[in-house]
């Protein structure tokens, strides 16, 4: 259980480091999509903040995918390893996906958009649309996350338990 929470929080490191890849450093407008309509309104194109910005931030976002792939990956050869039921897959990797669910909730969606200056740091633009009006704009997208996390879960459990 502490492994799969470690594992958690390896995936959320990961997530914030390809929010701030893509937010910082990349700042191409498609990385705003799933963002409110009000705020990819408002958004404008930028240039490069500084020499090499886009590069570093492409690195960035690629070892944030590095890092929630790897934290899968080490989670089912953990399993794998250690002869976990399929029951034990499932609450792993349902254990694992839900916290970055929750993370991206509560985090990202409570405080970094609605209650904090981390986007209009980067983009003053957007500090007109930006408030705790914003938070749950996107409900339907999360349960259909949930809803697909769960089924996810079960297709890597059923996969890990054939590899054993």
């Amino acid at each position: 259980m502490i492994l799969t929470i470690l594992l958690s929080l390896v995936m959320m490191a990961g997530l914030f480091l390809m929010l701030l890849s893509g937010v910082g450093f990349i700042q191409d407008k498609k990385f705003f999509t799933s963002a409110p309509q009000e705020v990819q309104a408002v958004v404008q194109p930028r240039e490069e903040r500084f020499p090499g910005a886009h590069a570093i931030g492409w690195c960035m976002a690629v070892i944030s995918i590095l890092m929630m792939g790897g934290a899968v990956v080490y989670g089912a050869w953990d399993g794998i390893r250690n002869g976990f039921s399929f029951g034990q897959f499932f609450a792993r990797f349902l254990i694992m996906l839900w916290g970055l669910k929750a993370y991206d909730i509560l985090f990202f969606d409570a405080f970094l958009l609605c209650r904090s200056n981390f986007f209009t740091h980067f983009y003053p633009e957007t500090k007109p649309v930006l408030g705790p009006h914003l938070f749950g704009y996107n409900k339907k997208t999360h349960l259909a996350h949930i809803v697909a996390m769960l089924i996810g879960s079960a297709v890597l459990g059923w996969v890990c338990t054939l590899l054993q």
